[in-house]
C-alpha cells in the first residue's frame, strides 16, 4: 500500500522526503529521529492500526507535528484505544462506510446494539452482506446436484442482492460492479465513537479494466 501511495504521489509532484519499512511494533525511535529532522508535512502510514498506533504516539511524543494518512487498515476503534488523542484528526481511507452513509443499515446498527451492547466495528455490515451473498451462492450452486468451490465461486459472480450496504453486483472476477469508498477524518479519542468519524468525502468506483 505505501509503495502505491508514494509512486502515485511522486506522480502528482509531491516531493517524498523518504520511505521506510518496518515490521517493528514498539520502539520507532530509528525512524521518527530522521523524520523529525525533515519535519516533513505529512506521514503516510501503510499498515494496520496494532502496528500505527503505537507509531503515531510516539511520534506525537517527540514533537513531530506531521499530519496523518492512512489506509483501511487504520479503520478500528482500536486505533484510538492504543494512540488516543495522537490520531484525533488524522486522514483515512476505508471501503467501510460509518452508519450514518449507509441508510439501509440504520436497523443493523440498532439491533447488534441492543444484542452485543456496543457499535458494530467497521466492516460488519459488509460482512453481513457478504454472509448473505454467499448463502445465496450456495443455494444456487446446490441445485445442479453437485457443490464445489468453483461452483460457489462462479454463483457468486453471478449474484445480485439489495444489501444494507447497497446494491451489489460483481464482474466476472468477482470484484463489485461499483464500489463505495470512503475518506474519513477521526473525529475523537474516545474508541466508543469510532463511529462518529467524520467522512471527507464519498467516492463510487469501478474496479480497474481487464488488460
Amino acid at each position: 500500500m505505501a509503495e502505491f501511495f508514494k509512486a502515485d504521489a511522486e506522480k502528482k509532484g509531491i516531493k517524498v522526503l523518504g520511505f521506510e519499512g518496518t515490521e517493528e511494533k514498539s520502539n520507532f525511535d530509528p525512524i521518527i529521529t530522521p523524520i523529525k529532522a525533515k519535519n516533513p508535512n505529512v506521514i503516510y502510514f501503510g499498515g494496520i492500526y496494532d502496528q500505527a498506533a503505537p507509531f503515531f504516539k510516539q511520534t506525537r511524543e517527540k514533537g513531530v507535528k506531521s499530519k496523518f494518512l492512512g489506509p483501511d487498515g487504520m479503520d478500528s476503534s482500536d486505533l484510538t484505544k492504543i494512540a488516543g488523542k495522537a490520531v484525533v484528526g488524522m486522514y483515512y481511507t476505508s471501503a467501510a462506510g460509518p452508519a450514518s452513509a449507509l441508510p439501509k443499515a440504520k436497523a443493523f446498527v440498532e439491533d447488534f446494539k441492543k444484542k452485543f451492547g456496543k457499535n458494530p466495528e467497521p466492516y460488519a455490515a459488509e460482512a453481513y452482506d457478504a454472509t448473505a451473498i454467499a448463502l445465496k451462492a450456495i443455494e444456487a450452486a446446490a441445485k445442479s446436484g453437485k457443490l464445489s468451490r468453483e461452483d460457489v465461486a462462479t454463483a457468486v459472480r453471478k449474484t445480485k442482492h439489495s444489501g444494507i450496504t447497497g446494491e451489489i453486483e460483481f464482474d466476472t472476477k468477482g470484484d463489485r460492479k461499483k464500489a463505495l469508498y470512503f475518506v474519513l477524518q477521526v473525529a475523537s479519542d474516545d474508541p466508543a465513537k469510532w463511529g462518529d468519524n467524520k467522512i471527507v468525502k464519498q467516492l463510487t468506483i469501478a474496479p480497474p479494466e481487464k488488460k
